[in-house]
């Protein structure tokens, strides 16, 4: 279903658990996109990120950390998912802990490495300065000649291990046409609604570990893909937990990460399990992205296990709780068997060009000089509401102002009247809608005149 194109080089950084792979992917990446924390087994999935080395791009990929030794819930996922990125990358640096030396597990890693053909890079993480390089002969053993002392916290020796990865590989030829228009979609919801296995589903392959654990995911994770000619940035997020529910340091970052994917995200994709409808959760999540001013489609996951219940008594309930989503396109669907999936896309679109629209300044106040007319404002203290004219100003999302006398003439309800049929007359699929009130007498619009 998915094309993807990516002609940069791909480094791979892999190793056991609580090396510091993560630190030295945010310190090559010059950004805190992975989680760091001192817990063993924060990176499950791949994460990648965009770098450059003296102007030539490439492609950096953060692993979990490998552990062939640990039966764990995880374990033959993350084992998985590090050796997609190993066959994918053009070079890859294996980092070990120079503070404990040689394991069982970097020598168990270290033979599945020697069995690829691709160029490998012993980062000896954890040097902090030179007095402490001489730990880095204890790594001999591991039979790998690129070898450099490194410290991610520090940032010490970052570019030359970039060098040393690739050197001798030759960047990937490129044409020089601009890069397409980019829509940002992330996929945001409650922990084990679905949001991994509908990522996997568009790219058929394991690209996020599934598990009916919730939680599973932790890190945003950007996937960069082509469908029907447009490019999307897809951002599977970390199930966002009530705040009494997050136990873990992981966690609140988890959710923090969550946050900033919606932030610059073009359109969110607010997923629901279907079987459980609309929860306290889902309500505050679908009103951080009505806050955060993004598009918002709704999907109501896992319908195919619904049984006896009518989409229509379904969204009724859903509207009554967050009358945003009344203005958003629904989907019922199923991410396991890839039911009405592909009808997303249509939707993206429609909601990404509703955010874009613009309306004409003659027209708005048309709409508006006739709604008024069908239903007048009310006097208040003797004195009557007039809008003199509205204009848009902005979109993404869509903002207008109007002007008018006193802006404490405007009654919520009276508002809520406007807000109405403005969506009746210009529906705005999706995108939140932006109102702001000016002040401004009629002397000031007779000078301007």
């Amino acid at each position: 279903m998915i094309a993807i194109d990516d002609k940069r080089l791909k480094l791979a950084i892999v190793g056991r658990p609580n090396v510091g792979k993560s630190a030295l992917f945010n310190c090559i990446c010059k950004k805190r996109i992975a989680i760091v924390d001192e817990a063993e087994g924060v990176t499950r999935d791949r994460i990648y990120a965009e770098s450059d080395l003296f102007g030539m791009p490439f492609v950096v990929v953060d692993t979990g950390g490998i552990n062939s030794r640990d039966p764990g819930e995880y374990s033959d996922h993350i084992r998985s998912q590090a050796e997609i990125a190993i066959r994918e990358a053009d070079a890859i640096v294996m980092v070990v802990d120079a503070r404990i030396g040689v394991t069982d597990l970097d020598l168990d890693l270290v033979k599945l490495l020697h069995r690829t053909d691709k160029p490998v890079t012993l980062a000896v993480n954890k040097l902090d300065n030179n007095d402490d390089d001489a730990a880095m002969h204890d790594f001999h053993c591991l039979g790998i000649e690129r070898m450099i002392p490194t410290s991610a916290t520090q940032r010490r020796n970052i570019a030359e291990l970039l060098e040393m990865a690739f050197e001798g590989a030759e960047a990937k030829k490129t044409d020089n046409q601009p890069p397409p228009q980019t829509i940002g979609v992330a996929i945001v919801g409650r922990p084990n609604v679905g949001k991994s296995s509908l990522v996997n589903f568009l790219l058929q392959e394991e690209r996020c570990i599934v598990s009916p654990i919730p939680g599973t995911t932790r890190d945003s994770i950007d996937v960069a893909f082509n469908y029907g000619g447009q490019s999307y940035n897809l951002i599977d997020t970390a199930g966002i937990r009530r705040k009494n529910a997050e136990h873990e340091v992981v966690d609140k970052f988890a959710a923090i990460r969550s946050q900033r994917a919606i932030d610059r995200a073009d359109v969110c994709l607010l997923m629901i399990d279907a079987r459980e409808g609309i929860t306290t959760r889902d309500k505050k999540i679908a009103n951080m992205i009505e806050e955060s001013k993004k598009g918002c489609i709704l999907l109501l996951n896992k319908w195919d296990l619904v049984k006896n219940f009518r989409m229509e008594h379904c969204l009724r309930g859903i509207w009554e709780e967050v009358p945003f989503l009344r203005h958003c396109p629904t989907l019922c669907m199923s991410a396991k068997t890839g039911r009405n999936v592909e009808k997303i896309f249509p939707f993206i679109l429609n909601v990404d060009a509703a955010c874009r629209q613009r309306v004409g300044t003659h027209e708005l106040n048309t709409f508006i000089e006739r709604a008024m007319q069908v239903t007048p404002p009310p006097r208040i203290m003797g004195k009557r509401l007039r809008v003199y004219y509205m204009t848009q100003v902005t979109v993404q999302p869509p903002t207008f102002v109007m002007f008018i006398n006193y802006p404490n003439l405007m009654t919520g309800s009276y508002k809520r009247y406007l807000y109405n049929r403005f969506r009746e007359k210009y529906p705005f699929l999706g995108a939140p809608v932006i109102f702001h009130l000016k002040r401004r007498s009629r002397k000031d619009l007779n000078v301007t005149n």
